[in-house]
């Protein structure tokens, strides 16, 4: 894997951390592995701004919830 700078790391912090702001308690382990593991690939293909992170993220916590119901 490919070594992600700084910024980038700080970006994933973020947008992981606004995704599951809405989840009580801030999510769960799974729903938070599952965000960030998908924050991560899109992180290393290229896609390392703030927006694009936060959009993946909210993205990946929707689905994950509707999978979940």
């Amino acid at each position: 894997m490919k070594a992600l700078d700084d910024r980038t790391m700080a970006n994933l912090d973020v947008a992981l951390e606004e995704a599951c702001r809405s989840l009580p308690h801030g999510g769960d382990h799974e729903i938070r592995r599952e965000i960030a593991q998908k924050l991560l690939d899109c992180a290393v293909q290229g896609n390392k701004t703030l927006s694009g992170l936060t959009e993946v993220a909210r993205v990946t916590l929707a689905e994950a919830i509707k999978k979940s119901a």
